[in-house]
């Protein structure tokens, strides 16, 4: 009775081990929370440019293939071929883009409300000294002109 049960359940031994960015690491204590976050921003951008310029490259070389013509039917299966690797790729490309849409709203949602309404209601308040100012101005002038 002291046997442990065999399952056909995986059972990890140990944490994997494989780096899945291939970042250079850097002291995060020189960075600031601005630079880290505009780190942040930068890469998501990156990621994001790059499904987009594969969505467009595919769809330029589609349109290419699309060309009517005399062609033999080695030529035609071969633009088939490639017809349908592009639009695999672009299929990918595009769920690749709804995965980092759905991580974006998952980041805003379970992201710190109090720190972003904080961070706006400065903004406010930068905005509506400048806007006093600004009235200030224009009523000095307007003073100046009568």
């Amino acid at each position: 009775m002291s046997e442990v049960p065999q399952t056909d359940v995986s059972r990890p031994s140990a944490l994997p081990t494989a780096k899945l960015h291939n970042r250079a690491p850097q002291n995060l204590s020189e960075q600031n929370s601005a630079e880290y976050l505009d780190n942040i921003e930068n890469e998501w951008n990156k990621r994001v440019d790059t499904e987009i310029e594969t969505l467009v490259d595919g769809m330029v070389d589609l349109v290419s293939l699309a060309s009517i013509g005399d062609k033999d039917k080695f030529r035609m299966a071969q633009e088939a071929f490639q017809a349908q690797s592009r639009a695999d790729s672009m299929v990918r490309a595009a769920n690749s883009l709804l995965a980092i849409t759905h991580s974006l709203k998952l980041l805003l949602l379970l992201s710190d409300e109090q720190q972003i309404s904080q961070k706006r209601d400065a903004e406010l308040k930068v905005i509506r000294e400048q806007k006093t100012e600004a009235r200030k101005e224009c009523a000095a002038l307007l003073n100046e002109l009568l």
